[in-house]
This record gives C-alpha cells, sequence and structure tokens, in this order.
C-alpha cells in the first residue's frame, strides 16, 4: 500500500499557501513538473482531487481543506522534532526562525540582530515581519520558531514571556503642536484627523481604542502597512497618529513632528515573545527574551 511521505507534505503545504504551482516549485527549488508529480501522488493516495485547477491558478477542494488541516499539524510536530534535535547544540545556535510585528521590528530588530551577531555567531536567525494574526498562524503551523507581538494574545495553545511596557505619545505636525495641552487627554482626540496603520495591524486597534473613535477612515482617507510613512504624512501636515516608545528617539531626528506625552495614566501596550509550549527550545526563548529586554530601542 502506497504512503504518504514528508516530502509531498512539504510540498502540499507550498501549494496550498501559494495556490500556484508555478509558485510553490520556485519556494520549494524544485520544477513544476516535480511538484505537480507528487501532488498527483498524493491525490491518488486520497481517491480524489485536492486542488481545484483553473485558469487563474488553483484552489483547494473540500478534501484538500480537510487534509490540510492535518499536514499542518503533522509538520509543526515533525519541525519540533528538528528543534529537539539541535537543541543539544547549545544555547542559541543553529536555524532560528523569528517573528515580528510591523510596528516593531524596524526600532528593535537593527539592536538585537547586531547583538546575536556578536554574541551568537552560530546561530542562523532569519527574520519575517508581518501582521499578528499572520505571525500567529505561521507560529501554529511551525513556520516560525517564536513571534515578537504585542499583548494580548487572543490564541489558545500559544506561550507568552513578557519583554517590556511600550508607552504610547500623539505626534503631530511639528507646526500645529500649539493646539495641543502639554499632556493630551485622549478624549479630546475624537475630532482630529487620525491616520492610523492598515486593517489587520495590531497597532491600528491599539489606537482606536486608546482614541475612544471609530474607524477614521473616512475622517482621514489614510492608511499605511508601515509606521514609519504614517509618520512622514504626520509631518508633511495630513494628520495625528499615535506613536509608541520605541520608535520616539528614531523618528524625532527625521524632523517636521512634535511628539506630545498622554495625560496619566499613560496609555501603552505590552510586548512579548510568543512561542508553542510544545518547543524545545525553551532555553533559547528565555535567553532571547532577554536579550530583547536588553537591547530595547530608548532603553
Amino acid at each position: 500500500m502506497a504512503m504518504m511521505t514528508l516530502r509531498q507534505m512539504r510540498y502540499f503545504e507550498a501549494l496550498s499557501q501559494t495556490l500556484h504551482f508555478g509558485r510553490a516549485a520556485r519556494r520549494l527549488n524544485i520544477s513544476q513538473p516535480a511538484l505537480s508529480a507528487q501532488i498527483a501522488q498524493m491525490e491518488e493516495l486520497f481517491g480524489g482531487p485536492l486542488f481545484l485547477r483553473g485558469p487563474a491558478g488553483v484552489q483547494l477542494s473540500a478534501d484538500g481543506i480537510l487534509v490540510g488541516a492535518r499536514v499542518a499539524r503533522v509538520l509543526a510536530e515533525v519541525r519540533e522534532l528538528e528543534s529537539l534535535a539541535s537543541a543539544g547544540a547549545g544555547l542559541l545556535t543553529g536555524r532560528l526562525r523569528l517573528g515580528m510585528i510591523a510596528s516593531v521590528a524596524p526600532y528593535l530588530l537593527p539592536r538585537v540582530l547586531a547583538r546575536l551577531t556578536r554574541d551568537h555567531p552560530s546561530l542562523d536567525c532569519g527574520v519575517r515581519e508581518s501582521v499578528t494574526d499572520r505571525l500567529i498562524d505561521d507560529l501554529n503551523a511551525g513556520d516560525i520558531d517564536c513571534a515578537i507581538l504585542a499583548l494580548p494574545v487572543e490564541e489558545r495553545g500559544l506561550e507568552t514571556l513578557p519583554l517590556f511596557e511600550d508607552v504610547f505619545h500623539l505626534a503631530v505636525p511639528e507646526g500645529e503642536a500649539g493646539r495641543f495641552a502639554d499632556a493630551v487627554d485622549p478624549a479630546t482626540l475624537r475630532g482630529e484627523r487620525m491616520i492610523l496603520m492598515e486593517e489587520g495591524h495590531c497597532l491600528r486597534d491599539q489606537a482606536l481604542q486608546i482614541c475612544r473613535i471609530a474607524d477614521p477612515g473616512e475622517r482621514s482617507g489614510f492608511g499605511a502597512t508601515s509606521l514609519a510613512t504614517i509618520l512622514r504624512m504626520v509631518a508633511g501636515g495630513l494628520g495625528a497618529t499615535l506613536i509608541p516608545q520605541m520608535a520616539v528617539e528614531d523618528e524625532r531626528g527625521r524632523g517636521g513632528l512634535a511628539i506630545l506625552p498622554f495625560a496619566p495614566p499613560s496609555p501603552s501596550r505590552t510586548i512579548a515573545l510568543a512561542f508553542r509550549p510544545s518547543t524545545a527550545r525553551r532555553r533559547d526563548f528565555e535567553a532571547l527574551a532577554q536579550i530583547l529586554r536588553e537591547e530595547r530601542s530608548g532603553a
């Protein structure tokens, strides 16, 4: 009786994520015919199509969706075993796949990578920047080993190590600072033209909650995936936004901004390192968490 192989499961995973034979083959660094042959063998094993082919690409069939959920769990366990095999090699060695939300990465990553390169030269650290929901999915699928996120993480099954509190400030055009109190009351921002991150970014949700306003899209008409881009828009007089403490030092030096504190109690977010509880690399993550605390921007 034919048996499904790990290679086939990895090929299935790549195709289910890209929904395109050509892109999946490039990701796997194999030929498209080789990928098609392995997928065809899987479909023969299951007695029906796992993917529905069309002119624009492919989609998972109903059976493919069921198979995909189980393949993801199997591959996650395999990756945990691979981590376990390298756990005895020493602290922070080998391959580490780190995820990071976009409102943290530019301000924390350069210092952390420099520290890791200096103190842990045998560590091969790969970084993926994305939104919280995608990073959680990647964690659960075993595509990354850990992720730097803002709490709360509404996902059962993940463990977190709190790293630090990141206080929020208000960023406004430099010439408009006089319109605001020395310590800003968030309630006064309801009539302001707020420029926020696009949907899916946790910083957007935090800003909406802090400012106690409904979605400001109708008033601002702007959104971006980069905090740095939003802050340049603010400096150009297009509105105001929230800026976390870790970004203040870098962004204040670019000019055009006035960065104002909020009235106590100052709103903040908790940054944490998240990982799967089944991991064999807990000591690595504890060591990484300490490095992140020490190297945080603005500390």
